[in-house]
């Protein structure tokens, strides 16, 4: 019996053949070792190669002109950050893939969208393969979330998800998440990639029958990209990145992909005790309001994609204990802020900073990772070196280089709008900032010993140039 088993699994293995001599093996192998021949190793009783024949069209072929674009009109998720960042919401048949760190608020913001986006006309239908049907109520207690058309059901699989289709008949499918479903008609676990594969490929191929909305939730791997294979992210229309620190208040849904619009917007949310809400003016979370100018703070407006912010950036510096002092950061990169203690020590003259312990950080949980707020890191150090603040009501614009030059940023004149619209009437950008904004003076810098001279013991190589906006006193 045992010597019938082993015949029957060796007969059931792949089994290669070199064309040369007629060696064989169980595995593929570049090179035959019986006659040394590359390149000759095949596999035994491979199948043919056959070519498709054309088949009957499902429709026939039209001219673009003609073909009704009606049907993919957007309908509105009720949230209208999420409408800006999708392009003016959901189109019917589409695929939105929506990934984040646990944690984050994904679930969250999605029932609050299945809630305020469901109606007689379009039901919505929460499929959780996360948790409990009784925890989603919960969560749809306390963020306010109940609606009579907004259906919940907790499934892991994929032929009973598509049950619930065919009964509920939704306008919109939201599923959290697609590494939870799995398919009986493939082996392996949930969330591998043949299985992410196969669920992915029937929810879209069933969004694209019924011309209905579906939005997956996504997980991500430890370095932060989308967990899975790669091919997901290829086949669903729009990818959206939810980001934010668990210990701050605000959420960032940023574009990655998008088939209906840019990848350039924007949304932003606050997470509190009762749900998300949408910012449409979120700077305020970015910036301390004090009654005194406080030494190493510096203003600056950040551009996430289309939108400005205005972010304040901290530093702070003290004598050091250590032999090595300390570079500490939050919400900016070390390289960057690095950067500027040297173009400070070398251009600027500041020796001050080599033997202290220096930290920077952010207010308000934003990341600055653009050039354009290296101004405002350099002047926000050069105030902490001096124990001198800055003038009040003033923001930093600007890129700076290893020779100390300030370089041009895009969208100068956004940027300055958005500071002007709250309030700050002194900027310090590069040269040629564009239009400046009525009643805002705007001084231009060349380089950080330009930059320096908004200090009173700062020092300057060449005068700077000073603008004054249309309507204000020269």
């Amino acid at each position: 019996m045992a010597a019938r088993t082993s015949r029957s699994s060796a007969k059931d293995r792949p089994s290669f053949r070199c064309s040369e001599c007629g060696w064989t093996t169980v595995k593929w192998l570049g090179r035959c070792p019986e006659c040394q021949a590359w390149g000759t190793v095949e596999e035994m009783g491979a199948p043919a190669v056959r070519t498709t024949a054309a088949g009957r069209v499902t429709a026939a072929a039209l001219p673009i002109a003609q073909v009704d674009g009606k049907t993919a009109t957007a309908r509105s998720t009720g949230v209208d950050e999420l409408d800006r960042v999708l392009g003016g919401g959901l189109v019917p048949g589409a695929v939105v893939l929506l990934a984040g760190e646990p944690g984050v608020g994904k679930s969250t913001l999605l029932l609050d969208v299945a809630a305020k986006a469901a109606t007689g006309d379009h039901r919505t239908l929460y499929v959780t393969g996360e948790e409990s049907a009784s925890q989603v109520r919960l969560r749809a207690d306390r963020i306010n979330a109940l609606n009579d058309h907004l259906y919940l059901a907790a499934e892991t699989d994929l032929s009973a998800v598509l049950g619930h289709l065919d009964a509920v008949r939704p306008s919109l499918l939201v599923l959290d998440s697609v590494q939870t479903i799995a398919s009986p008609e493939i082996d392996g676990a949930p969330g591998g990639m043949a299985q992410v594969r196969e669920v992915a490929g029937a929810l879209i191929r069933a969004s694209k029958e019924r011309g209905m909305a579906t939005l997956l939730v996504g997980h991500v791997t430890k370095d932060g990209a989308i967990a899975g294979p790669r091919l997901l992210e290829h086949l669903v229309d729009v990818v959206l990145s939810f980001e934010g620190d668990r210990h701050a208040r605000l959420r960032l849904v940023r574009g990655v992909k998008n088939r209906y619009g840019a990848t350039d917007e924007v949304g932003c949310f606050e997470l509190h005790d009762e749900g998300i809400t949408g910012l449409t003016d979120p700077s305020g979370l970015f910036l301390t309001r004090r009654a005194e100018a406080v030494p190493g703070t510096c203003l600056t407006v950040t551009l996430e994609g289309k939108r400005p912010l205005v972010a304040e950036v901290q530093a702070l510096t003290v004598d050091s204990q250590i032999p090595s002092p300390r570079r500490t950061t939050s919400g900016l990169e070390t390289s960057r802020v690095s950067m500027m203690l040297a173009v400070l020590e070398q251009r600027g003259r500041i020796t001050a900073l080599g033997k202290r312990d220096i930290y920077s950080a952010t207010v308000g949980g934003v990341k600055l990772t653009e050039p354009a707020a290296d101004l405002a890191i350099a002047l926000a150090l050069a105030s902490a070196a001096s124990d001198v603040p800055l003038p009040k009501n003033l923001v930093a614009i600007g890129e700076v280089g290893l020779a100390g030059e300030v370089r041009r940023v895009t969208g100068v004149q956004r940027r300055l709008a958005e500071a002007h619209r709250l309030g700050f009437t002194h900027a310090l950008v590069p040269v040629d900032p564009g239009k400046v904004p009525p009643g805002m003076k705007v001084t231009e810098v060349a380089d950080v010993g330009d930059a320096l001279r908004v200090l009173p013991r700062g020092r300057s190589r060449t005068p700077a140039r000073e603008r004054a906006g249309a309507g204000s006193a020269e």
